[in-house]
Parts: structure tokens; C-alpha cells; sequence
């Protein structure tokens, strides 16, 4: 009995442990305060307000990505957004960015019925990966969500409010690396919230 008591509480010494390390691995890309370690490409809208991230469409309602200043390989990314108007926006991640046109991949964030949470290759083969159908639901459109996306070689999961909401294994991502960017999706009338945009680097 003794033997089997201290046997539970090394895992959860260890469990602890690991969740220490993660928490303590973690690295916020947004200060709250400014834009300081992004880049703006195109003419919309990137601000600050109240502790936020906000992309909005400028006059012009042409595409617009805000990208990290470093580049990520294998990550576990988090981060919360709100969706207001449109809501046509994304999360790209191994990719590169010159102008307003963006080579990488970009995890859906978009309204209802329009495949948040799957994988899209700008440029490239287009949809690689969109949740079911009956995943569309996870979405709450004019609240906080929140989005993880964990990128692990050739393997790409997302999750949307706790749900996964697809797996892909694909050797051309495992190959890349690049940016993070956020997108503001052409066409006008888009405006997203965000915030706590966190970053795990994983191992090679």
C-alpha cells in the first residue's frame, strides 16, 4: 500500500513538474502596450486599445498581416480573439511575407460556417485540412475564443475552446519555417480583438 501511495505521489510530483516547466518555457508575443516585436505589412489597421490587439480594414480593404520579428519552427501557440463585424482573419505560422502577399499556412479564423480552426496554404494547394462540420459549433461569434496551434514536425493539431478541431501530417510544413502573422482578410468591413498571444517553442 505504502509502495503504491508513493508511486502516486512521484507522478504527481512529476506531472506538477512538467507544468511548471511549460509555464515556465512559455513567451508572450503581445506587451499590451504596442507593437513592439511586429512588423505591419499593407495599409489596414493595427493598434492597441485597452490592453488589445485590433486589426481592422483601412479605406483601401485590401489584405493586411501583422508579423513577429523572429521566426518559430516547432511551436505550441495560444492565443484569444474576438470577432467583431466580418470577422475574416487567420493565424499563419512557417511563413513569409513580402508586400501584402504571404507564402505559409494559416489556421482559419472566420465566421460561422467558414472552417475556423483548418489549415489553408496561401499560394500554394489551398485548403489542406477543414474541421467537420459538426465542429463549427465550438465557434462563439462576438465573444472570446480561444485558439491553440501546435506544430510538431510534419504534424499540425489546432484546438478552438478546448476542442480539437483538426490533426494534419504534412511533410512540406515539417520542412518550413517562418513567421507568426495575423490577417486581415481583404474585402473591407473586418475588425478582430486579440490578446494573451503566447508561444511554447518545442524541441527539434
Amino acid at each position: 500500500m505504502k509502495k503504491r501511495v508513493f508511486k502516486l505521489l512521484l507522478g504527481a510530483a512529476i506531472l506538477l513538474g512538467t507544468s511548471n516547466v511549460f509555464a515556465q518555457k512559455a513567451q508572450s508575443l503581445f506587451n499590451g502596450k504596442n507593437l513592439d516585436g511586429w512588423k505591419i505589412y499593407g495599409t489596414e489597421k493595427w493598434y492597441v486599445e485597452k490592453g488589445e490587439l485590433i486589426c481592422e480594414s483601412g479605406p483601401d480593404k485590401e489584405y493586411g498581416y501583422l508579423g513577429t520579428d523572429k521566426q518559430f519552427k516547432n511551436f505550441e501557440l495560444t492565443l484569444q480573439f474576438k470577432q467583431e463585424a466580418d470577422g475574416n482573419s487567420g493565424v499563419f505560422f512557417h511563413s513569409s511575407i513580402e508586400g501584402t502577399k504571404v507564402a505559409g499556412w494559416q489556421a482559419e479564423v472566420a465566421p460561422p460556417g467558414m472552417h475556423t480552426g483548418g489549415i489553408y496554404e496561401s499560394y500554394g494547394r489551398g485548403w489542406l485540412i477543414q474541421p467537420d462540420k459538426e465542429k463549427e459549433q465550438y465557434l462563439k461569434m462576438g465573444e472570446w475564443n480561444t485558439m491553440k496551434i501546435r506544430v510538431d514536425g510534419d504534424q499540425v493539431t489546432t484546438w478552438l475552446n478546448g476542442h480539437e478541431m483538426i490533426t494534419l501530417k504534412d511533410e512540406k510544413i515539417g520542412a518550413g519555417t517562418g513567421q507568426i502573422a495575423l490577417q486581415i482578410h481583404s474585402g473591407g468591413g473586418i475588425k478582430v480583438r486579440w490578446k494573451n498571444i503566447k508561444i511554447v517553442p518545442l524541441k527539434s
